[in-house]
């Protein structure tokens, strides 16, 4: 087993949606996943966030593709909410002031024993209890 990692939605979208600026840093993470190099993590709430775009879209095919592949993506797992996550996240939005679904996501991170999140946010730099990557 490798490394351990959570991954933000941007990532995610930056893999599906091949977006120009950074689908080459999105195509390394996504295949040391595949291979197992990495183990990774994904809070629902991320999940969510990804279907939505093509469901506004009305593109349900779509988001029928997006969810397959994420649900079927070896060695990554996709969590839900459970007490330890809504403890920390909690305690994460009153250290820092994170938005609910960031402070899911690294909670969910933390819970998973990630080492490090992967990101394009830069905000979340700030959080001490686990290293945030930005892409």
């Amino acid at each position: 087993m490798g490394q351990k990692v959570g991954l933000d939605t941007s990532v995610f979208i930056y893999y599906l949606e091949d977006y120009k600026e950074y689908s080459d840093e999105a195509d390394r993470w996504f295949k040391k996943i595949e291979v197992g190099d990495i183990q990774a993590v994904l809070s629902g709430i991320g999940l969510i966030e990804i279907l939505t775009g093509p469901k506004k879209l009305k593109r349900f095919d779509l988001a029928k593709h997006y969810y397959s592949v994420i649900v079927n993506y070896p060695n990554l797992s996709i969590f839900g909410l459970n007490e330890r996550i809504i403890e920390m996240a909690s305690d994460l939005r009153a250290k820092y002031g994170f938005s609910v679904p960031d402070a899911v996501h690294l909670a969910t991170a933390m819970d998973f024993g990630a080492e490090k999140f992967i990101t394009n946010d830069a905000s979340l730099k700030k959080i001490k209890e686990i290293q945030v990557e930005i892409l």
